[in-house]
């Protein structure tokens, strides 16, 4: 083979894309990307103009690596964004604003809905109407007609990677552009930029436009310790993905939610809190990756996780976990639907149309007419109950944003039950919080014995498993109580922080079920495919256990467990600790840091699958 054909082959190469092999952080093909772009990068790292607009080029390629012709898709919600904040600011009339301010939501959360809820809107009409309508790739038959040929397929629709990232950055850097919050952006490549940053492009964090700007003219620098941090964020991250998501992922964890049914009850309840950690290993993984990865080119992230699972409530959690949505959600959703000061049309419509799309989808209008009936107890309730109108109202408000949140992870109501479970959480919890111990351990008393009495009557494994589950949280209830009447020393208080850590993080991995049940699933079956999936767990996790087999099985996936247990310890590490050994590690002498790296990726590197994984939230 002759030096032309080398090199045509490379460049072949370079600059096409294969679907079965995107641009993934754990490639060795991603690093040597990198590296080039720092290359560049360092020759006008100090002219602002020519690095932005390299970057932004760089960003679209690296996009194209990873989605293909889905760039085109990209492309247009950047023009598009760009001149509708543009056009927002010569307008001065505040109903020509809002018209423009309208389309532009409209367009982009149209895009969103059309690749993403595609299927599952179908479902609900076919349901509902008793037809037979068949998803089709309308862009697909319009490519197809341009060509003149079938280049492309139109019998299935491929979702976009990170196309609910990119749209929600999108549609906050226009309403904040709206309100006043932010200027436009006047250089088209600056804003090409900042929406399509390639770090954080296909699976977050979601960047406002208000933390990101400032950091677009800053002259670039990246001192020693910086780039220590930068190294170690890489490493945390590779460590994360590699030995912890994917080695259980891999060995344990897609086995058991593939068939549950081939597995026992423990080790169905061992792979979903495996999952528990796979996914926040995965997901967290992935951003620190991307933090530092964004540090060594001068730019800073916000922040996304913050240990969620040393939550000590479902509040709590939410303000740990994928930060940047919540925060995003919080502003954009619960607020303008009137937050906890009132209830607006949206606050009902919302909640309703849920139950409706859950009701079409079930083939069952007693969901509907269920939530119809509580809707109009709380409505009836806000309307004669001024004491306790406020509390509801903002109740309502959460339910709402959980839901949608819940349906922006995925087009199947296992995603809706995994939001609404959430929302549940919130609420119970701010019931518990205004309670006394007594009558707590009253209440969770009670709600145990209706779980018994379920369970003899109708010995559903469903009533069992919660039977389970609330009598341990009676059990910790009444001990609460008797440490309260005995007037304990205050020296055992931190006994209480530890069990509501726990009993958050059980709650949490429950819903993870439906979460993961709904996951990596062709969207034509989803819904009846992850509800079978997570119905079958849950049979076997409430079913009868043999006691006798658990330690058997234990030495069996004695590797998976071990795994799991020091990703849990590491990750309930204090804080300040993991602060402290950060820094160590950035004040290392350089050439003691090279050899910590070189030891570091060649432990990562055992724990390699002969089959990478893909980040679990590139499908969302």
């Amino acid at each position: 083979m002759g030096i032309k054909d080398v090199a045509a082959d490379f460049f072949g190469n370079l600059f096409s894309f294969d679907q079965a092999h995107p641009l993934l952080f754990t490639q060795f093909h991603f690093w040597a990307f990198f590296a080039a772009v720092l290359a560049f990068l360092c020759v006008f790292r100090n002219k602002v103009l020519l690095r932005n607009a390299f970057l932004f080029f760089v960003s679209l390629f690296f996009y194209y690596k990873t989605s293909g012709l889905f760039l085109i898709l990209f492309a247009f919600v950047i023009v598009f964004n760009y001149a509708s904040a543009i056009v927002l600011s010569s307008i001065e009339g505040k109903s020509g604003k809002k018209v423009i301010v309208l389309l532009s939501v409209v367009t982009d959360l149209s895009l969103l809905c059309y690749y993403k809820y595609a299927y599952f809107l179908t479902d609900v009409v076919n349901n509902l109407f008793g037809t037979e309508f068949v998803v089709r790739d309308l862009f697909a038959q319009v490519g197809n007609a341009l060509a003149g040929s079938p280049a492309f397929s139109v019998d299935s629709i491929f979702l976009p990677v990170g196309i609910s990232f990119f749209i929600f950055q999108a549609v906050s850097y226009v309403v904040d552009v709206s309100r006043g919050t932010i200027p436009p952006i006047r250089n088209f490549l600056d804003f090409g930029f900042y929406l399509s940053f390639f770090p954080q492009l296909v699976a977050g964090p979601i960047v406002r436009a208000k933390e990101f700007m400032p950091q677009l003219h800053k002259p670039f620098f990246l001192g020693r310790r910086q780039f220590g941090i930068a190294v170690f964020w890489i490493l945390n991250g590779l460590a994360k993905k590699l030995i912890l998501s994917d080695y259980l992922a891999v060995n344990f964890c897609d086995r058991v939610f593939e068939n549950p049914l081939l597995y026992t009850g423990f080790e169905n309840l061992t792979a979903l809190f495996c999952y528990s950690l796979q996914v926040y290993a995965d997901f967290s993984g992935y951003t620190d990756i991307a933090t530092g990865v964004a540090m060594l080119m001068g730019f800073y992230l916000p922040k996304n996780f913050n240990s969620p699972y040393k939550a000590r409530n479902p509040v709590e959690f939410w303000k740990r976990w994928h930060i940047s949505l919540s925060k995003w959600l919080q502003d954009y959703l619960y607020i303008p639907l009137g937050g906890n000061r009132n209830g607006t049309f949206g606050s009902y419509a919302i909640i309703l149309g849920i139950a409706f799309l859950a009701s079409a989808l079930a083939g069952s209008w007693w969901v509907f007419g269920a939530v119809a009936v509580i809707a109009a107890v709380l409505a009836l309730l806000i309307a004669f109950c001024g004491k306790y109108r406020k509390e509801l109202i903002a109740d309502i408000n959460r339910m709402d944003t959980m839901l949608l949140g819940g349906l922006w992870h995925g087009a199947s109501w296992n995603f809706m039950i995994w939001g609404g479970l959430n929302g549940v959480g919130m609420l119970i919890y701010r019931f518990w919080k205004s309670c006394n111990i007594y009558l707590r351990t009253l209440v969770i008393g009670a709600v145990c014995l209706a779980f018994y009495i379920l369970k003899q009557r109708f010995g559903a494994a469903v009533f069992n498993m919660f039977f389970v589950w609330t009598l341990i949280i009676f059990a910790g209830a009444l001990v609460r109580m008797l440490y309260h009447l005995l007037r304990f020393k205050p020296s055992f208080a931190w006994l209480e922080t530890v069990w509501a850590i726990v009993m958050t993080f059980i709650f949490i991995t429950f819903t993870r079920l439906f979460f993961r049940s709904g996951s990596n699933l062709d969207p034509a079956e989803a819904n009846e495919q992850a509800w079978n999936t997570a119905k079958n767990m849950v049979e076997r996790i409430g079913g009868e256990w043999d006691l006798s087999l658990i330690p058997q099985m234990a030495l069996q996936h004695i590797g998976v467990l071990l795994v799991f247990a020091a990703g849990m310890l590491i990750h309930w590490l204090p804080e300040r600790l993991k602060r402290r050994y950060r820094i160590i590690f950035a004040s290392l002498p350089l050439p003691l840091m090279v050899l910590v790296c070189v030891l570091a990726v060649f432990i990562i590197c055992q724990f390699v699958t002969s089959d990478l994984q893909t980040f679990i939230y590139f499908q969302f």
